[in-house]
C-alpha cells in the first residue's frame, strides 16, 4: 500500500512541475478533434475571426455567447470576453469548462510601451504579467498572485507555450498586415513581454515606468488573467496584441484612429496560427 502512495504522490509532483508553457498543446478528447479556444474583450477584436468562422453554431452559457465553428481548417470556439481582468478570468474558466481547449488564443489591440514600438506593430506574448497587483505603498511593490489549488505563489509572469510562440513566430512572416498610415513601414512583429492591469494606461511617465521596470512591450487589460488562469488549469496560452496607441497622453485619440487596423492585424495572426494548428492534426 505505502509503496503505492509514493508512486502516487510522485506522479502527482511530477505533474504540478510540468506547466503548460512548456508542453506541447494536446487534444484532451482525442476521439473529437482538437478545439482552439479564442478571446477578444470587444467588438472589433473577433468581428474579422467570426467573419471567417465557417459552420458556425452560437451558444448561450451563463449569459455569454460562445460561437462554435471552423477556421483556416482548425475546429474552434471564439467568445467576447468583455474588459478587464474579471470578465476576462470568468469567459476563460466557462470557456476551458465547456469546450476543453487544446490551447487558448487571445487576440486584440494593446496600448505601447517599448518606445520603439509604433501603432499597428504586433506583439507576440513570451509571457504575461500584472502592473497593479502588490503592496501600495507611497510606490506600487509588485507580488505574485496566489494559486487556489496548490496554495502557492504563482509565478510574477506567467509563460506563454513555448510551441505556441514558435508557431505564431513562424507563420508571422509571411503576413500581409495592413499599415495603420499610408507610406509608413510595414508593421513590425516581436516578441515579450505584456502587462496588464484594470486601467487604461495614458501617461507617458507611467509607460516609461513599466518599460523601465518591467521592459514590457505592450499593456492590455485582459492578458495576465487570461495567463493566470490557463496557468492554473494547465491550459497552453497565447497573448497576442497588435498596438493601437502609444499609451501616452494622446491614447485616447490614437486608439479611436487606429483600433481597427491593430484589431485586424492580431486576427489576421491569430487566423494564421489556426492555420498551422489544422495542418499539425
Amino acid at each position: 500500500m505505502y509503496k503505492n502512495l509514493f508512486y502516487l504522490v510522485l506522479s502527482l509532483l511530477l505533474t504540478l512541475q510540468n506547466p503548460a508553457s512548456a508542453q506541447a498543446p494536446i487534444n484532451p478528447n482525442p476521439v473529437l478533434p482538437p478545439v482552439t479556444a479564442i478571446l477578444g474583450a470587444y467588438g472589433a477584436e473577433i468581428d474579422l475571426l467570426l467573419e471567417k468562422t465557417e459552420n458556425k453554431k452560437d451558444l448561450v452559457i451563463q449569459n455569454l455567447h460562445f460561437t462554435e465553428g471552423w477556421l483556416n481548417g482548425r475546429k474552434v470556439v471564439v467568445a467576447l470576453t468583455g474588459i478587464g481582468k474579471v470578465n476576462a478570468a470568468i469567459t476563460t474558466t466557462l470557456v476551458i469548462e465547456h469546450f476543453h481547449p487544446a490551447e487558448v488564443l487571445f487576440s486584440g489591440i494593446a496600448g505601447g510601451v517599448n518606445p520603439g514600438l509604433s501603432p499597428g506593430d504586433l506583439v507576440i506574448g513570451n509571457k504575461v504579467a500584472y502592473h497593479d497587483y502588490g503592496t501600495l505603498a507611497d510606490s506600487l511593490i509588485l507580488d505574485p498572485t496566489r494559486n487556489p489549488i496548490t496554495l502557492e505563489k504563482n509565478p510574477l509572469y506567467f509563460p506563454c507555450n513555448d510551441t505556441l510562440i514558435k508557431l505564431a513566430e513562424k507563420v508571422s512572416g509571411g503576413l500581409q498586415l495592413e499599415k495603420p498610415k499610408e507610406g509608413k513601414p510595414a508593421p513590425r512583429i516581436s516578441s515579450g513581454l505584456i502587462v496588464t492591469g484594470d486601467v487604461f494606461v495614458s501617461s507617458r511617465p507611467v509607460t516609461q515606468r513599466l518599460w523601465r521596470q518591467m521592459k514590457a512591450e505592450a499593456t492590455d487589460m485582459e492578458g495576465a488573467a487570461v495567463g493566470q488562469t490557463c496557468w492554473q488549469q494547465k491550459i497552453p496560452f497565447l497573448v497576442i496584441r497588435c498596438l493601437s496607441d502609444d499609451a501616452g497622453s494622446n491614447a485616447e485619440r490614437d486608439i479611436a484612429r487606429f483600433y481597427q487596423v491593430a484589431a485586424h492585424n492580431a486576427a489576421t495572426l491569430v487566423i494564421a496560427i489556426t492555420g498551422q494548428l489544422a495542418r499539425q492534426k
